[in-house]
């Protein structure tokens, strides 16, 4: 059966709730000023108030995994989003959710203050209905932080792995920083689909900017060159520091196959020729 007494507390009390709710949102959350508007925030409380009163005059139990409930899920998930991307903090967002309790219990003391065990029971289903929003409210804060951060990842990452069109038909890619399996994956995909783009038919790898090379890196950079191939399009791995050469060896990493260059220049000069083209002197 629905709650009928949390319901019409809402009903009766609903612009006092909501007067008491924002004034405490809005001393709670001193560093989000300028973030959210007053406005923003009286349409986003007014919301939140109309959905969980319909929820619960609906609802059969506190469940908010509950159809009844989906609505309010819905609204909170994307009052979670937007305030992860407007920078506020996991704390900031939940206290959208527990800033309720104050003024919605205080309405519950008035409305059913005489009566202590019926006031125990409904705060206590109060609490456990805005414990698990406000928990949901968190999860979905968190999830949509992670994917800020990791598409923010991979765009410093895209950023920093430039391909550059150095003439008809070649490529170049500059590398700087330390080579993992991220960066990799995204100077693959970053230099394929530039070839798929551009036509080209040799990519320069340079990786001078690559302070060391180890088993790993040397097998990212292969997998490059891999990929290449498969593309019809040929690879120069340029910067190739002596210091770097004896590493390789030392590693015993098999470049059997891969044009290695000391440096840029000469790794486009023997992309010109390989392509037919020459500079005018």
């Amino acid at each position: 059966m629905a709650d009928a007494t949390m319901s019409n507390v809402l009903k009766k009390s609903g612009k006092e709730i909501q007067a008491g709710w924002a004034k405490d949102l809005a001393a709670a959350l001193p560093a989000g000023k300028g973030r959210i508007s007053a406005i923003e925030l009286e349409q986003q409380t007014g919301e939140f108030l109309k959905l969980i009163t319909a929820a619960a005059e609906h609802a059969k139990a506190s469940d908010i995994t509950a159809s009844d409930f989906k609505p309010v899920r819905e609204f909170l998930e994307g009052v979670s989003r937007s305030r992860a991307a407007q920078g506020f903090t996991s704390d900031e967002t939940a206290t959208f959710v527990f800033s309720f309790k104050k003024p919605f219990f205080a309405a519950l003391k008035a409305e059913m203050g005489k009566d202590a065990d019926a006031l125990a029971e409904q705060t206590w289903k109060a609490t456990e209905l805005l414990d698990s929003l406000g928990l949901h409210t968190v999860k979905t804060f968190q999830k949509s932080r992670e994917e800020i951060i990791n598409r923010q990842q991979r765009e410093m990452l895209e950023l920093s792995t430039p391909v550059v069109k150095l003439w008809e038909g070649i490529l170049a890619l500059p590398m700087i920083g330390t080579l993992d399996s991220a960066r990799t994956q995204v100077v693959m995909e970053s230099l394929l689909q530039k070839v798929v783009d551009t036509g080209a038919q040799i990519a320069i790898l340079d990786i001078t900017g690559v302070p060391t090379v180890d088993t790993l890196v040397a097998q990212h950079l292969l997998k490059t060159v891999t990929a290449l191939r498969l593309m019809g399009a040929e690879c120069i791995i340029s910067g190739v520091r002596p210091q770097i050469a004896q590493t390789i060896v030392h590693l015993g990493v098999d470049l059997q196959g891969v044009t290695t260059k000391a440096n840029l220049a000469d790794a486009l000069a023997l992309a010109l020729k390989r392509t037919g083209s020459s500079l005018a002197k």
